[in-house]
């Protein structure tokens, strides 16, 4: 079997998966498990990178994830593991613009693991609950805008891209191909807006500001999101995160924009709750 028929295959199986967990759950339990288990490889893969012990962050976030999916938390609790999560993302942004060499004290690869790994796959599983009802067309979508984002990003790119984004930590970003990712991305989320989440004519217009809104903070944050991780995997020295997944490499490469993606649009979420 060729390495394009791998990928392809791989790709429709964990498309399919993702897809047939968060729809068809009844309360979010599959969709609970799927993102349990992904984020149980992601901490493995992420300590490999790393260098880290894997038992403890593994046992650290097992048990986060489980008590934060199976009891209730509060307005307050929310907020903290939001600041907390964004706080990280922070960091993780300082570190993709360092240019010097990195390297990282235990108490700074936690650090990461649970803030970059742990808490925004906590965040995803809010992030399909509004005013406590699953919504499963909310996430699938975001991956919609996310896989629209990378893959005319990548066409546009590799057709007129000029101009390398960061070219140090992944040289076939372009500017261009930048660009085109989000305008594309903001045109599906109009088509969202419109035909998938099929609002009354009154709320058409608010519908489809939230989701073009929603497909720029996806465009800029995608995109920041896999950089980051290629900036791990060039400290590592390594091309992918795992082998889990034929041609694609490991589910951190698979994940790597909605993780980092996660706690901007959440915050999203709750400004508008808020506002609303």
């Amino acid at each position: 079997m060729n390495e394009s028929l791998k990928r392809f295959l791989s790709g429709v199986v964990y498309v399919a998966l993702l897809i047939f967990a968060t729809y068809y759950s009844d309360k979010g339990y599959s969709f609970y498990l799927l993102f349990g288990i992904f984020m149980i490889i992601a901490i493995y893969e992420f300590c490999q990178l790393i260098h880290l012990n894997k038992i403890a962050p593994i046992l650290i976030g097992t048990a986060a994830f489980t008590l934060a999916t199976q009891f209730k938390t509060n307005q307050t609790n929310d907020a903290l593991l939001l600041i907390a999560t964004l706080f990280v993302s922070l960091k993780c942004l300082l570190l993709l613009f360092n240019s010097k060499k990195e390297k990282f004290n235990t108490l700074s690869k936690y650090v990461y693991t649970i803030g970059y790994v742990i808490l925004p796959f906590i965040i995803i599983t809010k992030i399909p609950f509004s005013y406590n009802e699953y919504k499963p067309k909310i996430i699938i979508s975001i991956f919609i805008l996310i896989w629209t984002n990378d893959t005319f990003a990548y066409i546009v790119g590799k057709s007129i891209g000029k101009h390398k984004l960061i070219e140090k930590i992944s040289p076939k970003k372009t500017i261009e191909g930048f660009i085109g990712g989000i305008l594309f991305s903001i045109i599906a989320g109009i088509l969202i807006s419109k035909f998938y989440f099929q609002p009354k004519p009154n709320y058409l217009i608010t519908s489809i500001v939230i989701w073009t809104i929603s497909a720029i903070i996806i465009g800029i944050f995608s995109t920041l999101g896999d950089l980051i991780e290629s900036k791990f995997k060039r400290i590592a020295g390594v091309k992918d995160s795992g082998n889990i997944m034929p041609g694609h490499g490991g589910i951190l490469d698979r994940l790597d924009s909605i993780i980092f993606v996660a706690p901007f649009v959440y915050l999203f979420y709750q400004i508008l709750y808020y506002v609303s």
